[in-house]
C-alpha cells in the first residue's frame, strides 16, 4: 500500500466514524426527555459528526486528488463557531419562553437568576 491510499483509507473510515457519530446524536434526540438535554445531545454528536465528515473528505481529496481544500477547512471552522452557539441560543430561548425541565432534571441553576416569561398572555 502506498501512502496516498494509506491516507484515502483513513479519510473513509473518519467518515465512517462521522456516520456513526451523526447516529448517535439521532439516538439522543430520541432518548432524552426534555429540549434542553436534546439540544446538547444534538450539539455536541452532531458538531463532531459534521467536523469528522469534512475532515476525512478533506484528507480523501487532499491524498487522491492533491487538492488542498480551502472550502472544506472553512466549513469546519464555521461549524465549530456556530453550532454550539446555536445549541445555546436555542436552549436559552426554551428557558427564557417557560419551556419546563424534566423531572429527572437535578435542580435548575438559573431558577435565581432568570425568570422565564409567562407566554399565557398575560401580560
Amino acid at each position: 500500500m502506498s501512502g496516498s491510499q494509506i491516507s484515502e483509507w483513513m479519510g473513509a473510515v473518519i467518515i465512517l466514524l462521522a456516520s456513526i457519530m451523526g447516529l448517535v446524536s439521532a439516538l439522543g434526540l430520541i432518548r432524552m426527555p426534555d429540549v434542553y438535554t436534546r439540544s446538547h445531545s444534538a450539539t455536541k454528536s452532531s458538531t463532531l459528526a459534521v467536523m469528522l465528515a469534512l475532515l476525512g473528505a478533506f484528507i480523501y481529496f487532499w491524498a487522491h486528488e492533491g487538492i488542498i481544500s480551502v472550502r472544506l477547512l472553512l466549513g469546519i471552522v464555521f461549524v465549530f463557531m456556530t453550532a454550539p452557539v446555536a445549541g445555546h441560543l436555542i436552549c436559552r430561548a426554551a428557558y427564557r419562553s417557560g419551556v419546563p425541565l424534566s423531572k429527572q432534571s437535578g435542580e435548575d441553576a438559573l431558577k435565581d437568576v432568570i425568570t422565564p416569561k409567562n407566554t399565557g398572555g398575560e401580560k
